[in-house]
């Protein structure tokens, strides 16, 4: 039993290192690419990750058996799931955009006031209150955020403007997901989520990345002859983003919601830290006091929607 139990941590352990690995790495790879790189191809480089999401998927769940394969039932299921991947889209897009403008400690900063949009959301969409603790928490996660932005050396506007639109589009998705999949029928695991949400987001951004970002394709050919690495960041890019989604499912299945909730508290803080010591960009001590206060203020926020439950 000692052994089984053992294994059983080593497991839960790896996988939490796994979490944190392509978590972090797919972060780190996107900004390496779209700012150091200069791939300045957020629409495609997303296009890119869908495509790996919708294969590996496919692959996961019909041949690997990960887990049991779950149909869209009717045409207004698949509406939904249109819907959600839009949203999804429009999040994902946005936040590979603002990693060209922003140094990624500032991207997780905003990107940890999440709750706030949540919760916003939440009362706007379904009339739900929480407890005034849970919006008491709210104050230190966007104050951090306003006293990051005045003490942030590579302050951007634009790349500001579509980090706080991708962390709205991130909490909008999940509260859509809440009331769109929330009958029996409906309801989808994430996985099976993905199965059909990425191939309809490449869809989306199919003519999108042919509109605004016409010579991708010849930029990227001509740039791999002259350099084969891009190919090779590119393809282990599209893979880790598409583990991220694993891995956040698996986490929560072996573990919790509140585990993983906790993680990705932790996350954004590991991710500052690295992204400073390999990209070397400016900090000041007052955005570094924003931050803190935000992730204190997330840390709040989950305790006090765990005790008010």
């Amino acid at each position: 039993m000692g052994a089984a139990k053992m294994s059983g941590s080593v497991f839960t352990v790896g996988l939490i290192g796994a979490w944190y690995f392509s978590n972090i790495g797919v972060l780190l790879l996107n900004k390496y690419l779209l700012s150091n790189y200069g791939f300045k191809f957020p629409i495609f480089l997303t296009m890119c990750h869908m495509t790996a999401c919708a294969l590996f998927s496919y692959i996961a769940i019909a041949w690997m058996k990960i887990v049991p394969m779950q149909a869209i039932r009717s045409r207004t299921q698949f509406v939904k799931i249109s819907a959600l991947s839009v949203i999804f889209c429009t999040s994902v897009v946005s936040g590979n955009i603002s990693l060209r403008f922003l140094p990624v400690s500032f991207n997780q900063a905003i990107g940890a006031t999440t709750p706030f949009f949540t919760a916003v959301f939440a009362y706007v969409m379904t009339f739900r209150r929480e407890a005034w603790l849970v919006y008491a928490t709210l104050i230190p996660v966007v104050t951090g955020v306003v006293i990051a932005s005045g003490g942030e050396p590579s302050f951007h506007l634009y790349g500001f403007i579509m980090c706080i639109m991708a962390t709205a589009a991130r909490a909008l998705k999940s509260v859509v997901q809440g009331i769109l999949l929330s009958s029996e029928g409906e309801k989808l695991n994430s996985m099976n989520l993905l199965l059909y949400m990425a191939p309809i987001a490449v869809v989306v951004l199919l003519p999108a990345t042919l509109i605004l970002e016409p010579n991708v394709l010849g930029i990227t050919v001509a740039l791999a002859r002259k350099d084969v690495l891009i190919l090779f960041l590119l393809i282990v890019n599209s893979a880790m983003a598409y583990f991220v989604n694993l891995t956040n499912f698996l986490v929560t299945k072996h573990t919790s919601a509140l585990t993983l909730q906790v993680l990705g508290n932790a996350k954004g803080a590991v991710a500052v830290v690295v992204s400073i010591l390999l990209f070397r960009n400016p900090v000041s001590v007052v955005g570094m006091v924003g931050y803190t206060l935000t992730v204190f203020g997330v840390v709040l926020y989950s305790e006090a929607k765990r005790r008010c439950k």
